[in-house]
């Protein structure tokens, strides 16, 4: 498989990172080979790819500014296709609708989100839409001075939008519809004060949403009905008794629908909790340490056999086995050497 891996680049992000790597991976000898430098970017972070794995969308952190890749599926080559003005500043997150026609952004720094129309060879078009997010900021006067949407996924029936808003300590819902966002008659849910929900994800088989919170360290579990949540379950990514600072990240669920896991930035590990079959609720499982500093991002293989970690301030990616019965981690030792990694984003070879 293809392994495509964005980091910071420019001194206001911290970065010590050149691009976009893309290297060749094995995945059961966990060999990585350096196929590609794509370089003159700055900060690319968060991919998405679409459904055959031939496009590749980047945002980049701290900019105004997404890019269009084509992917090579032969040799896993990236060809830029495009670049486009997103419409606000610091976009981190973009997912791209069913129809794949459109890519909704998250834009932080100016909390809107927009919607910005593709071209056939999946180019990007310019903004169509830019919705303004509306509400009360949170009581962190240094986090949450405004709105700062942190990420877009859409919900399984692919009708519906969810937006975390770290900065309005609240969560937002939009119908999506012939290429706009509508805000569903619940609009929003809030959050505890000082939560920050950060980024989203749905469970596989049950209409549950889980949303990390950043600066809280919690997970909240909602009931999802068409485009309407109901809270169920907050719990805390801390149940060691670990008392310095800490903030989550990243969240995903496995693909079994038993275990979802959350990154801890300070306690720099990854969390898992068990997910009860009938219900999606969670139960501390335990955390693994990620070998690395502040983990900003993970992903789980496309085979879900292992877990990658991307460790912003330790400048590598660690790679861990998912043991498939009772999902904990177990450290390969394999680590890949990139600056201030951001972004992890794989396409399959078979």
């Amino acid at each position: 498989m293809f392994a495509y891996v964005g980091g910071y680049t420019t001194p206001d992000r911290d970065g010590r990172g050149n691009g976009i790597n893309v290297y060749r991976v094995d995945e059961i000898g966990a060999g990585w080979t350096h196929l590609q430098h794509v370089g003159e970017l700055e900060n690319p972070a968060l991919f998405t790819l679409n459904r055959d794995q031939t496009r590749l969308y980047s945002v980049h952190g701290g900019r105004n500014l997404i890019s269009a890749f084509a992917i090579d599926r032969q040799t896993g080559l990236l060809t830029l296709l495009s670049q486009q003005d997103c419409g606000g500043t610091n976009p981190v997150d973009s997912a791209l609708d069913p129809s794949e026609r459109f890519l909704v952004i998250a834009n932080y720094a100016t909390g809107a989100v927009a919607v910005m129309p593709l071209a056939p060879d999946g180019s990007l078009r310019p903004v169509s839409q830019l919705v303004p997010l509306q509400g009360t900021p949170g009581p962190n006067p240094k986090e949450q001075s405004s709105s700062h949407p942190h990420a877009v996924v859409f919900d399984p029936t692919g009708q519906f939008v969810v937006i975390p808003d770290k900065g309005f300590d609240c969560t937002f819902f939009f119908r999506f519809q012939a290429g706009r966002l509508i805000p569903t008659q619940q609009s929003h849910i809030v959050s505890a004060a000082s939560a920050a929900p950060r980024h989203a994800a749905f469970h596989p088989g049950l209409p549950v949403l889980y949303v990390n919170n950043e600066l809280d360290s919690t997970v909240t579990v909602f009931d999802w009905t068409a485009g309407q949540a109901t809270e169920r379950q907050v719990i805390s990514t801390l149940l060691t008794g670990y008392a310095a600072q800490n903030t989550t990240a990243e969240i995903a669920t496995s693909p079994c629908e038993r275990h979802l896991y959350v990154s801890n930035r300070g306690q720099d590990s990854i969390v898992q909790f068990v997910i009860a079959p009938d219900s999606g609720l969670l139960t501390y499982a335990g955390n693994f340490p990620t070998g690395g500093a502040k983990p900003r991002f993970f992903t789980l293989g496309p085979r879900a056999k292992h877990l990658y970690v991307a460790n912003q301030d330790s400048d590598e990616i660690t790679v861990f086995h998912i043991d498939q019965a009772s999902g904990s981690l177990i450290p390969t030792g394999v680590r890949v050497g990139v600056g201030s990694p951001s972004a992890i984003s794989f396409v399959t070879t078979s």
